[in-house]
């Protein structure tokens, strides 16, 4: 059986009817010249090669990494380290061999412009985001050279694009860069993309976007659409359709929020309204930016067990702690040290108990994480002390080993306190949380109104004596992370589930004891308790509560009992997240419960302890018989 040869006509013949014949020729004979061949440079250049045109120059400077693959069309593992430019060259010829292409594998410098730009009926852009020196340049020369000029920008899962022609608006002029300095840029070249802002809305992540820091989320959507886009546009500007909307034009389709908007800005950024833009853009980004995370790793983990430990940042724990600590022992097998208690940290009870069910979510979120490895976790304790644990685990690869089905719950189950849905929990719902539990621990579901709400009023009493006692105030006004909405190392004030008024009185209290006693004797706590704990327990489907069951074995070790407990609460909350439930954990209640039962001394306030033990009395009343 022959090889099928490729032949211009027969390949390109589909777009007939949109195209005429000869027209299709004559894109055969054009050369579009695109700089950058990245997230929309490397579409761009596959999209216009598919509409059958016929001749390009490329120019990119950079190599394949493993941060392209989440938009870059020529990003594959086949291609890392590889140069962009010929990558994509070659991904080109693979459409149509006959191509004309013309490479700069060097990006196009300042004395290589004109050179770029030799026989080129139409200029793409697809430089970086930031590279606007360079930028402004080509595109001047473009307008000096009579070439039109197409942009496009992948924007949230959009894409905001302008396109200039020799005897319409500039690109300086429509931007307003020159004498600025780059933030300033930055900031002119993000609004005059985006004047109506129909990302905004979805952009759930703010620490992700630091112009200062060159930085800013992106997804292949949005690419795709650039390329869509760009290519329409190239064939209305090189057979001479007519029908552009040049600049001051400026056209923004979201995807995302169904929704197009082409608008005129006769001034560009030097109109009034923008510049009022750009007068609340130029606080909102210096703030996102100083709130930003810091950058990813640049290359990608070393192998297997990198991977499987990676996944001990989605465990959660006491006030986002992380008290544990890794020691690689070699390609499949790691020790792990976990702090068992805390100086002056009243939510240590019962020799570090939290902890210790943190510590077995830990150990479920990685024997999770390894079975996408094909590797099967084990673990043992290698010693106890009162302040330390150490556990020793082992991943040994196993083709028996299949991935576990809640692999990818692990980055997505969320804790927070906004109201969930009220409908009743489905049989088959409590009966796959009850499987995911195992034998080790029972689950019981507190689902009548009357039910819940005797849980938010245990709750909400141990609310009251947590922001009453003066133990527990360093220990918030140390852990709310009062800026950030994902926190790496504390609570999101947004996660704490009060209204924007509250959190903010919340935050000028907890700079000092005297502040928030003095609102606290005001009965700031009852509202706060309302919002924090009523609300949402009324406002939900269901309490439940999770307790040991009993030991058929009377020799097991109590540690190890409680980290399996923890195991079976990784599971059940990854399980919830799967059925499309939320849970939020409680802990607090049992603890504050506990201190009054035992008589515990955390606080020298006398009502605080006479709270603490009616709230105890509360408690064994209300699950004494379960």
């Amino acid at each position: 059986m022959t090889t099928p040869r490729f032949a211009y006509a027969p390949a390109f013949d589909r777009n007939i009817g949109w195209l005429t014949e000869w027209e299709q020729q004559a894109l055969r004979a054009r050369r579009v010249a695109i700089a950058g061949m990245g997230g929309v440079g490397g579409v761009h250049l596959l999209s216009l090669a598919r509409l059958g045109i016929g001749r390009f120059t490329i120019a990119d400077l950079d190599t394949f990494d493993i941060v392209n693959f989440n938009r870059q069309f020529g990003a594959f593992t086949s291609t890392l380290g590889r140069p962009k430019v010929e990558v994509l060259a070659e991904m080109a010829r693979d459409i149509n061999p006959e191509l004309d292409i013309r490479s700069f594998p060097h990006g196009v410098q300042p004395d290589t412009v004109d050179a770029f730009l030799d026989g080129v009926d139409l200029y793409v852009d697809g430089f970086d985001f930031f590279a606007l020196d360079i930028r402004r340049k080509v595109f001047a020369r473009c307008r000096e050279l009579g070439i039109p000029a197409v942009t496009a920008a992948p924007i949230g899962m959009g894409t905001g694009f302008l396109i200039f022609t020799p005897d319409g608006m500039s690109f300086d002029d429509y931007f307003r860069l020159e004498g600025q300095n780059d933030a300033e840029q930055y900031l002119r070249f993000l609004v005059g993309f985006t004047p109506r802002g129909l990302h905004r809305p979805y952009l759930v992540d703010e620490s992700r976007v630091d112009l200062a820091g060159q930085r800013g989320p992106s997804t292949v959507a949005a690419c795709d659409l650039c390329a869509g886009v760009v290519a329409v546009a190239a064939v209305k500007l090189l057979l001479n359709r007519g029908g552009v909307k040049p600049a001051p034009y400026h056209h923004h389709y979201d995807a995302y929020a169904g929704r197009l908007v082409v608008s005129k800005l006769r001034w560009g950024n030097d109109g009034p309204l923008q510049r009022l833009k750009l007068a609340i853009g130029r606080r909102m980004f210096a703030a996102m930016s100083a709130r930003a995370a810091p950058p990813a790793p640049s290359h990608a983990p070393l192998d297997a067990l990198d991977e499987i430990l990676t996944a001990a940042r989605w465990a959660p724990s006491g006030d986002n702690t992380q008290p544990w600590r890794f020691e690689r022992l070699g390609d499949d097998s790691v020790r792990i040290r976990i702090a068992l208690s805390h100086a002056r940290n009243i939510y240590e009870y019962r020799d570090g108990e939290p902890t210790l069910l943190a510590a077995g979510i830990l150990l479920e979120s990685l024997r999770i994480a390894a079975s996408g490895w094909q590797r099967a976790m084990a673990w043992e304790t290698e010693a106890q002390s009162d302040t330390t644990l150490t556990l020793r685990a082992s991943f040994r690869p196993s083709r028996r080993v299949l991935a576990d089905p809640l692999l990818a719950e692990l980055p997505l189950r969320s804790v927070n306190r906004r109201a969930y849905r009220t409908r009743k929990l489905r049989e088959n719902e409590r009966a796959a949380l009850r499987i995911a539990a195992g034998e080790d621990v029972v689950l019981e579901f507190q689902e009548s109104v009357a039910a819940r709400w005797n849980v938010a009023r245990l709750a909400a009493r141990a609310t009251d004596i947590r922001l009453r006692a003066p133990e527990a105030w360093p220990v918030h006004r140390n852990v709310i992370d009062w800026d950030r909405r994902h926190s790496p190392d504390g609570i999101p004030a947004k996660a704490i589930g009060v209204n924007p008024a509250t959190r903010r009185l919340m935050r000028w209290a907890m700079q000092s004891w005297s502040r928030l006693s003095g609102l606290n004797r005001l009965g700031a706590t009852l509202t706060t308790a309302i919002e924090m704990d009523c609300l949402p327990i009324l406002r939900s489907a269901a309490t439940f509560s999770i307790r040991l069951a009993p030991a058929q074995d009377t020799r097991v070790n109590r540690t190890r009992q409680v980290l399996e407990a923890g195991q079976a609460l990784q599971r059940v909350w990854l399980t919830a997240h799967r059925l499309g439930l939320a849970i939020q954990p409680a802990l607090a209640t049992l603890i504050f419960a506990n201190y009054g039962e035992t008589g515990s001394i955390f606080t020298t306030e006398m009502p605080l302890r006479r709270k603490a033990a009616r709230l105890a009395t509360a408690f064994d009343r209300a699950f004494a018989a379960k």
